[in-house]
């Protein structure tokens, strides 16, 4: 079993749910719950593994909380 980290945003106009794999180009879908948007995005990142293993453009590390006055 492989394991990819996805980043999650909410479009504020739709209330849509939209997920990306950072790094990974077609690694993308939306969903209207999260649990949707989880099946989506697990069913792009197994289709796009049937074209081989990712040729990631960068790796994912985290998020970093900014504070500013």
């Amino acid at each position: 079993m492989r394991t990819f980290n996805a980043v999650i945003e909410r479009d504020p106009d739709s209330g849509l749910y939209v997920g990306r794999v950072p790094g990974w180009p077609g690694a993308h879908s939306l969903g209207t719950s999260l649990d949707e948007l989880e099946r989506n995005l697990r069913e792009v990142v197994e289709m796009l593994l049937e074209e081989g293993d990712p040729k990631l453009e960068f790796e994912f590390v985290g998020v970093q909380t900014i504070r500013v006055a």
